[in-house]
């Protein structure tokens, strides 16, 4: 693009999302005239929010930390497999995964029956711990990503000195291993205290009752129930502060290393890998596995024969979401691409703090606000489809903005001289340079878009009814009426199409790149 056009662009994207945001939001805030709508049940919604946020970061940084050292520290077949599926739990929908964590820890699941014969009382994962249980399974491989892409960032010549010097595992954890961990530690808790402040679907299947309510189902009820707007804009800021208060804190809490740069060698296993230690690390790498496939594959197990078996209705949803997705993908890069190759030149943050600011808004707080927003103008239940799409791609749009930056700042870096001494600007700039050799982060970032907005439940369980609901709506519908087959069905079509979409897409960005 021409740097006239392309700034354009990114200034008008950027306004376009500080308008639905911070518009939004002053709806809601208007709307509140304040906290004074809040009761007692609310402030126990909000305690209750940022205690289960404390235990389910806490709980899973520290599992995250021996499977992350045990994979940095081991080699076998299907590593990277493994690897990779570390980061298929923060695209499945999260009322799949809630599916699968009933079918093996719920009352009817498979550690139940293995109790029950045994003679023991089953178990139940309703309430707080089913809450904080969920959040572990969907956040404990994204701390194992972060903390072992940390294990990677140690220079290697740090562990070869240590082997020279007959250190023993302590000393290796002490004087290598500590420093990286006080440096990434906080951060990622932080960032899995974040996602778990703005959990909805979860805390709809799960939790529910004076005990375990959160703020974002606390919002869904005042809203759809109640219909209590000013209750529910009042709750809406209530979890703005939160959001903001947590990202503020993320954006301070990052601490240096200090292990200086590297010769880039392969990494080696820490001195003395005893049996004990390698039995540690094998216990680890196999309990996380455990953990993360058979609730997957439990759905699949259960869903896919009773596919065929499906009614209509859930595939008429099951279209509704696949044009929902590929709809707010096409928007997400409409406003990621413009943003990231603004970013990439710009010697401020302003177009990237403009598309990170999605984040401190949830989607029942954007939804409430859009609702505000449209009542006088048309009812908005008939919207409900069209502003899914727009908070879907908003809320979409700091994760595709981080996967695209760091290629785009080296593409300016590398080729901005040329293309402007060449007089390449404009569509051709952007056909022949910038899209070339954006494609692999642009796959990456639509397949990850794509994804999230298949398995949302957020916006829509506001606004939609029956006669229009997606497909996660209609599969949490069919678990309310205890249509447990179908709801497997469902659940396996879901997830089967998620995965579909980000593969389909991170493929295509692949291939384009080569």
């Amino acid at each position: 693009m021409a740097r006239g056009s392309g700034a354009l662009m990114a200034r008008a994207s950027a306004m376009a999302v500080l308008a639905l945001v911070l518009g939004t939001l002053g709806a809601v805030a208007w709307r509140a005239g304040g906290l004074g709508a809040l009761d007692a049940t609310d402030l126990a919604a909000a305690r209750f929010t940022v205690a289960q946020a404390l235990v389910s970061a806490t709980l899973s940084v520290a599992f995250a930390v021996p499977v992350a050292r045990a994979l940095y520290r081991r080699r076998f077949r299907g590593r990277g497999a493994l690897i990779a599926l570390m980061g298929a739990p923060f695209i499945l929908p999260a009322v799949v995964a809630v599916m699968g964590l009933l079918a093996v820890f719920g009352r009817a699941g498979v550690l139940s029956d293995a109790l029950a014969a045994l003679g023991l009382p089953r178990i139940s994962i309703y309430g707080a711990q089913g809450v904080v249980l969920a959040h572990v399974f969907f956040n404990l491989p994204l701390a194992t990503r972060l903390l072992l892409h940390g294990w990677q960032a140690i220079p290697s010549e740090r562990f070869r000195l240590a082997a020279s010097l007959g250190f023993t595992p302590a000393h290796t954890r002490r004087h290598i291993e500590a420093p990286m961990l006080r440096a990434t530690l906080p951060g990622a808790w932080l960032a899995i205290f974040l996602v778990c402040l703005t959990s909805f679907a979860v805390a709809l299947t799960l939790g529910g009752g004076p005990a375990a309510t959160t703020i974002e189902l606390a919002i869904y009820q005042a809203f759809r129930f109640d219909f209590d707007l000013g209750r529910a804009a009042s709750l809406g800021l209530l979890q703005v502060a939160l959001c903001t208060a947590a990202l503020m804190a993320t954006a301070r809490i990052a601490l240096p290393q200090g292990f200086g740069a590297g010769l880039d060698r392969a990494a080696v296993l820490p001195a003395h890998p005893g049996r004990l230690l390698k039995a540690q690390d094998g216990a680890a790498i196999a309990l996380a596995a455990g953990f993360l496939i058979v609730p997957m594959a439990a759905v699949l197990g259960r869903g896919l024969p009773a596919l065929a078996s499906l009614p209509a209705s859930v595939w008429l949803a099951a279209g509704r979401s696949l044009g929902v997705a590929l709809a707010a993908t096409v928007l997400t890069l409409a406003l990621a691409l413009p943003l990231a190759l603004a970013a990439a030149k710009a010697r401020h943050r302003g177009f990237e703090w403009a598309g990170t600011l999605p984040l401190v808004a949830s989607p029942l707080v954007l939804g409430t606000g859009l609702f505000l927003l449209l009542r006088p103008f048309a009812a908005p239940a008939s919207l409900a489809l069209p502003v899914t799409v727009l908070v879907n791609a908003a809320l979409a749009l700091p994760f595709a903005l981080r996967s695209l930056l760091p290629a785009a700042r080296n593409l300016h870096a590398d080729y901005d001289r040329l293309a402007t001494s060449l007089s390449l600007g404009g569509l051709a700039r952007l056909r022949l340079l910038s899209l070339p050799r954006l494609a692999r982060p642009l796959g990456f970032a639509a397949g990850l878009s794509a994804a999230l907005s298949m398995g949302d439940l957020g916006v829509i369980a506001l606004f939609a009814d029956p006669a229009k609901a997606t497909l996660p709506l209609q599969l949490y519908a069919l678990m309310g009426a205890y249509r447990m087959a179908d709801a497997a069905a469902a659940a396996s079509l879901l997830m089967v199409l998620s995965f579909a979409l980000f593969w389909l897409f991170d493929r295509a960005g692949q291939h384009a790149d080569t």
